[in-house]
């Protein structure tokens, strides 16, 4: 599908896996009609589909002792509850919590809530990361786009010092990707994506790991500076946004030197994203 007009490729990137419910009433109606042409007929979408999302159903295996088990979520800078969710966080007991939309009055709650669990932590702006691990090398991200003029800190890189070696952990919120009369709207979001993409590939440490909102999932092009080089999600479809009726996963998990294992959903908080969880298995 052509990107050049309303970015419609990247819209219908986005909602991909639910393609399998129009090959699901194609199938009732074949049955219905008693098409024997139109049951074959289907087997290739089907495959497609299987080939691309089948194996996202499986199982995965639980944390071993070899994973680091991160949390992502935006937050919401609506969020009336940070206490409570900062709690939810930690329940699911990571290594590391990214976290987006961090509105300065709300950061001394989180820096309460979690200092015992996760004394370590750096912030820049409005994105934050919170770590059992000790921390160093926390500095500001540059990833605005070049049309933005208000002030505006999204990412970051620290390096979390592990049991299994040193990781170079980027924290970022790429701008939002809009839908409107003429398609989806994500120059923005795609610029930045640019900007992201070739801070990483500049990482000179080997171990990578990328939490964010990327306001993307990993089937959009919009994206492909960063799934081009680094590994996703191996398992689960974890469906993040939005809260109320999850349709798409736009908060994401990334990994360089890395495999990324099954990815879930947490229960929700006070924001109107999901928290996701996954596991990193070194290399």
């Amino acid at each position: 599908m052509p990107n050049a007009v309303g970015r419609i490729g990247s819209l219908l990137e986005t909602f991909l896996p639910w393609l399998g419910l129009v090959v699901v009433v194609l199938l009732v109606s074949a049955l219905l009609r008693r098409s024997a042409t139109a049951l074959v007929a289907l087997l290739l979408p089907v495959a497609a589909w299987t080939y691309l999302f089948g194996g996202l159903l499986l199982p995965g295996p639980e944390p071993g002792s070899r994973d680091i088990v991160v949390v992502q979520h935006n937050v919401s800078d609506e969020n009336t509850d940070p206490a409570g969710t900062a709690r939810a966080l930690a329940d699911a007991e990571p290594d590391l919590i990214a976290v987006e939309e961090l509105l300065p009055s709300a950061l001394p709650v989180y820096e309460r809530t979690l200092a015992s669990d996760f004394p370590y932590k750096a912030v820049q702006g409005t994105v934050g990361l919170w770590s059992k691990h000790p921390l160093t090398e926390a500095e500001p991200l540059d990833i605005k786009p070049q049309g933005v003029t208000e002030d505006w800190r999204r990412g970051l890189r620290a390096v979390a010092h592990t049991q299994h070696g040193e990781f170079a952990v980027y924290v970022a919120h790429l701008p939002s990707a809009r839908v409107g009369a003429g398609g989806l709207k994500s120059a923005w979001r795609d610029e930045s994506a640019v900007l992201l993409g070739e801070a990483v590939a500049a990482e000179k440490l080997e171990s990578v790991i990328l939490l964010g909102d990327l306001n993307g999932t990993v089937h959009d092009r919009g994206l492909d500076p960063l799934t081009s080089q680094l590994n996703v999600a191996e398992r689960g479809l974890a469906f993040s946004f939005p809260a109320s009726f999850p349709l798409t996963r736009i908060d994401q998990v990334m990994a360089r030197s890395a495999s990324v294992g099954r990815i879930r959903t947490l229960p929700a908080t006070g924001s109107d994203h999901l928290p996701v969880a996954a596991q990193i298995t070194p290399a």
